[in-house]
């Protein structure tokens, strides 16, 4: 059971995908999870039931809402599926490997890595205007049934810790495919994965 949000929000990153094991950019395409994607669902569906929760919401994306499905069977919820919350338009860089695009482009990789406020995936979307529309859907959530679960991604999480700190968090966008943290920065960190982990999901 995650630690209590003072905000009542908490934050759950999909289940795994081939994609987040391949460690390539899947932007907003309909990736659907794996086996382990599927159990790990099944786990956070297991965490959240102890949680008693009043509303779940999430991503429209398909690995979002295929996780959201086994959560809300298991806590007789419906989920609420909004837009906003979906994964960081990743433009020309969908469907390629890190690897790849880090050989390419070292430098523009650099920015993505390291959160500069500058950064725009080519032909996507830039963080600034992924935090502005996460930020807006956090704050519809905030003002309605309380405690919120929300089932997202890596990349939304991120800007939501981001946002709420003041300023870009390393490692904010590492958290584990199926875990659940809330939505304030300080009790994150102790949650956020290492620098191995899925930088996009």
């Amino acid at each position: 059971m995650p630690e209590p949000s003072p905000s009542g929000v908490y934050l759950a990153r999909h289940g795994q995908t081939a994609y987040n094991l391949e460690g390539r950019f899947q932007g907003r395409q309909p990736v659907p999870l794996d086996a382990t994607g599927r159990a790990q669902a099944g786990e956070l569906a297991e965490r959240a039931a102890g949680c008693e929760f009043a509303e779940l919401w999430s991503s429209t994306l398909l690995r979002a809402r295929e996780t959201a499905e086994i959560v809300a069977a298991r806590i007789g919820l419906e989920p609420r599926f909004d837009e906003r919350l979906v994964e960081t338009d990743a433009g020309h860089w969908t469907n390629r490997p890190f690897s790849e695009v880090q050989a390419e482009t070292p430098d523009l990789f650099a920015m993505f890595i390291a959160g500069d406020p500058a950064f725009a995936f080519p032909g996507g979307e830039s963080f600034a205007q992924q935090e502005v529309r996460v930020e807006a859907a956090l704050l519809d959530i905030e003002s309605g049934a309380l405690p919120a679960l929300v089932v997202c991604h890596g990349m939304v999480i991120r800007a939501a810790l981001s946002v709420r700190a003041g300023e870009w968090l390393p490692g904010g966008q590492r958290v584990e495919n199926g875990a659940i943290v809330p939505l304030n920065p300080a009790q994150a960190a102790a949650s956020l994965g290492d620098a191995d982990a899925t930088q996009a999901s």
